[in-house]
This record gives C-alpha cells, sequence and structure tokens, in this order.
C-alpha cells in the first residue's frame, strides 16, 4: 500500500519525547491537563463499573503512551497494544523493560490509583500493566487489514487521540469505524475518546493535520459503522489560551458495542 503524504509526515516528524514533553510530562497544565483528567476519569468508571471486562483487549493506535490503559488492566487478561509508528512502539517496548530511558507515566498511574481509592498501590499497577502486555503491534487504520498478522477476537478495543490523525474525511472515519468492528468478538465493546472541532495539533514545530468532527457527526458515524451506541460524553474546552498547540473545543468519549447478531433487513 502506497503510504500517504501524512503518513510520510508522521513517519519524518512525529517525535515522541517532544510529544510526551508537549502533552503528558509532570507538572502540565491547560488543555494537555483537561483532556487527561477526562480520559482517565471516563476510562476509571467504564472498567471500574464491572461491564466491560474479559480476555483479549486491543489498543489501537497507543502512540508512546500507556496511561489509557491503567484501569482497563484490572478486568483484562491480556492486552495487545499498537501504533503505526516505529518510534512509538520502540518507547512503549522501553517502558515495559523499565528502560531508564523510557517516559515517565508515574504522575498518571498515582492519579488512577487515587481514583481507585489507594494512591499506594500505584507500582503495583504498573507491574500488572506490564504483565498484561502481551503484545505491541504494527497497526494501519488505512490499510485493508489494520493488522498484517493473524489477531485474536477481542472482547474490547480501545482507541484515544487516533482515529482522526489518518483520515481525509469522515467516509475514512467511518470505513475505519467498520474495519475495528472485525476486531471484535460479537457483543464486544469499543471506546473511542478524542478531540472535537480539531483541525491540526502541534508539536514542536510540526503541525499535524486532524480530521475535525463535531458530536453529531461522531454518533451518525458509529451507527452508520453498525454498532450500537452505550453512552456518549463531551466535555467543552475550557481553557481558551493554548490555541497555537490546537484548535479543539472539546473533547468526547463514546461506548458502543458490536451488535451480538448480523440484523436482517
Amino acid at each position: 500500500m502506497e503510504t500517504s503524504n501524512t503518513a510520510q509526515m508522521y513517519i519524518n516528524e512525529f517525535d515522541p519525547v517532544n510529544y510526551y514533553q508537549t502533552y503528558y510530562s509532570s507538572g502540565k497544565g491547560g488543555i494537555a491537563r483537561e483532556w487527561t483528567d477526562f480520559a482517565l476519569q471516563n476510562l476509571h468508571e467504564i472498567f471500574g463499573s464491572g461491564g466491560v471486562k474479559g480476555d483479549i483487549l486491543i489498543d489501537f493506535g497507543a502512540g508512546p503512551t500507556i496511561y489509557q490503559l491503567l484501569s482497563a488492566c484490572e478486568v483484562f487478561n491480556s492486552i495487545i497494544t499498537s501504533d503505526f509508528l516505529e518510534q512509538n512502539r520502540e518507547q512503549l517496548e522501553k517502558w515495559l523493560k523499565k528502560d531508564p530511558a523510557a517516559l515517565d507515566w508515574t504522575h498518571f498511574t498515582k492519579y488512577v490509583c487515587e481514583l481507585e481509592g489507594n494512591r499506594d498501590t500505584w507500582e503495583k499497577k504498573e507491574e500488572t500493566l506490564r504483565r498484561k502486555i502481551t503484545k505491541v503491534l504494527k497497526c494501519d487504520a488505512l490499510a485493508e487489514k489494520p493488522f498484517d498478522v493473524p489477531m485474536p477476537a477481542a472482547d474490547c478495543l480501545i482507541s484515544c487521540l487516533c482515529l482522526e490523525s489518518p483520515c481525509q474525511d469522515l467516509e475514512a472515519y467511518i470505513n475505519i469505524l467498520k474495519k475495528l468492528k472485525e476486531l471484535l468478538k460479537p457483543g464486544g465493546h469499543i471506546i473511542i475518546q478524542s478531540i472535537l472541532n480539531c483541525s491540526y495539533y502541534h508539536i514542536g514545530n510540526s503541525c499535524f493535520p486532524h480530521l475535525s468532527l463535531s458530536k453529531d457527526d461522531v454518533e451518525k458515524s458509529f451507527k452508520e459503522a453498525g454498532y450500537e451506541i452505550v453512552n456518549i460524553k463531551v466535555l467543552q474546552r475550557s481553557v481558551i489560551s493554548e490555541m497555537e498547540k490546537s484548535d479543539s473545543n472539546g473533547y468526547y468519549s463514546i461506548h458502543a458495542r458490536k451488535p451480538q447478531r448480523v440484523r436482517l433487513h
């Protein structure tokens, strides 16, 4: 498959360490803190409720990050994480191996443990997550098959801040959702969290394009892709500064399911 211009830009310019320092390093406030609080609280509620659990979870397009798995690791036996970029997969492997040069996610681990009622268990949680992550794979949202290896049917798939990046239009976003549905067991869960009405975001001197979606766009896309929507949450952006980082005006979290049976029309 020919590499698109956007994909080539990510290969050449996406620096995971700079990305981490811009949006995730300890003490970050502003839109970075607003996003991670929103995302982590939603994931805590979804996975802590007991309604979403099982054997296999796929994290699609993780980037270099692990914070989105800190609640899920308590309720799944095996986690397959993935990203398109080799430099991001290398960062994930460094964290798994406790490389001294790995990105530090401790502040998020402590925050999730606090949500769960015990901040002191953060080291145990990181060990649990390392044990549960069984594979770090390459994924490609625009390929005919998102993974180039056989995949087990998953009980749940999550993706944060990923699907809009490779998409040129709404049709491409819907097509990705359809392909992700094929990775799920009947009745399997999908949880997508990202930003609303965003056309770009910056990392250092690089400006990356981003498909701008409204809440209505997201809901319509999931319905057209054949999912049953369980819940959708949105939060308006309250930080009006930092527009040089991103022009988003809010955040969304959608929880949906692959139908148990194929509907006959």
